[in-house]
């Protein structure tokens, strides 16, 4: 029998990236035809130039897990040697390793950059994660104003500005984590312990912003930092939806908070991801609202304990809805992510409504049938979805 060694499988990679970019290449030329922007003859030219230009090759997927255990481990190794000799140092001392440290890394990925540019990309990424660490033992070592949200703010004005000069999807990520992270860290620190249930803006801003983080993947063309924002989204979203449904639950008995920042912590929230939306794809903002809009609906239902049955329902709404949006744009990720959520919307339900009211016995025949009907209904139903989405693109 005849194996396959990693040259193949790299060159099976490549030929497979290859072709879904000319598919989506001849899907464009297809709609600029029949808009009558372009004509035979410039199409047969295009279609020339793009099959004989050089196409860069990606990192096979060994390479990729090399690099990224490589990357942790070394920023594992620096925080080590750096905890074991910081007690010995000055704080002079302190602040030159701190510094040299950030600068090594950065100056190592930059002499990378033209030999093998994803070791660049890991060690700017790691030299970009000390720099947080590098800004808060700063702050301890000279007895800084403690204000961890302006910490936040500083690691990811780095960030970015590190971002705008690499363009690596690394530094993106971390922006799309570092920003949200400081407005959430600010309105914490305005308002007081006893009102935990003002903190709802900033559930919702999550939830919210972890949709327009999915949209963000538009065609199989997309840069890496869509394909890692598109990651983010998809991470974050159950679990802020999840805490959003049983929100009235946990914060049973609390007060709601009023303030005069209140009203913007609702308009930070809610704008805030529907800008993201416009500056991502104005064109395709409109369901990014929609997908805000139900994050707000689904705040004011599940705020009132107990968790009602309008919550579960408007929850299998929003699943349906993601995964309808997935089959529109032509993103499976959003269609899995769309079944999972309603898969868990249905379990939750059964658990807190149903299982209860039925014996011991009728109630594990129900969850028995549940996982096996249900399951295979589902991924039956996801099959055919995302079979559907693939015969329309080759349409």
């Amino acid at each position: 029998m005849q194996t396959l060694d990693s040259t193949d499988l790299a060159a099976g990679a490549k030929r497979a990236n290859v072709v879904s970019m000319m598919t989506e290449l001849e899907r464009h030329l297809a709609e600029w035809t029949n808009a009558r922007l372009l004509d035979a003859e410039s199409v047969e030219r295009i279609r020339a130039w793009e099959s004989s230009r050089p196409r860069p090759e990606g990192l096979t997927w060994p390479v990729r897990i090399a690099l990224a255990f490589g990357a942790i481990l070394l920023a594992a190794g620096v925080l080590l040697f750096v905890s074991a000799h910081w007690a010995e140092l000055s704080p002079t001392g302190r602040m030159a390793l701190l510094i040299a440290t950030v600068a090594l890394l950065h100056g190592s990925g930059g002499a990378a950059a033209r030999r093998f540019e994803g070791l660049s990309v890991a060690l700017h990424a790691v030299g970009s994660v000390a720099l947080g660490a590098a800004i808060a033992l700063a702050g301890q070592t000279f007895n800084l104003s403690e204000h961890w949200p302006g910490a936040v703010l500083l690691w990811g004005i780095g960030c970015a500005i590190t971002w705008l000069l690499l363009r690596h999807w690394t530094q993106a990520s971390l922006c799309a984590v570092l920003f949200p992270w400081w407005l959430a860290g600010e309105w914490d620190v305005q308002v007081p312990l006893a009102s935990s249930r003002s903190m709802l803006p900033v559930w919702v801003g999550i939830c919210a912003l972890s949709l327009v983080y999915l949209s963000a993947r538009r065609s199989a063309s997309d840069d890496p930092a869509r394909k890692a924002l598109a990651w983010l989204g998809g991470l974050a979203f159950l679990p802020a939806a999840a805490v959003l449904a049983t929100y009235g639950e946990w914060e049973r008995g609390a007060a709601a908070f009023q303030s005069q920042g209140y009203s913007i912590a609702w308009a930070v929230a809610l704008l805030g991801p529907l800008l993201l939306a416009l500056a991502l794809d104005a064109r395709r903002a409109v369901w990014s609202g929609v997908a805000i809009a139900w994050t707000l609906v689904l705040a004011a239902i599940a705020s009132v304990p107990p968790v009602s049955p309008a919550t579960y329902a408007w929850c299998a709404m929003g699943a349906c809805g993601l995964a309808a949006w997935g089959l529109r744009d032509g993103r499976p990720e959003r269609v899995n992510l769309g079944i999972a959520g309603l898969a868990i919307t249905v379990l939750a339900f059964y658990f807190s409504s149903v299982m209860d009211k039925l014996g011991r016995s009728a109630s594990l025949m129900g969850i028995g049938l549940l996982f096996l009907g249900g399951g295979w209904l589902l991924e039956r139903t996801r099959r055919r979805l995302l079979t559907h989405m693939m015969s329309k693109e080759t349409l």
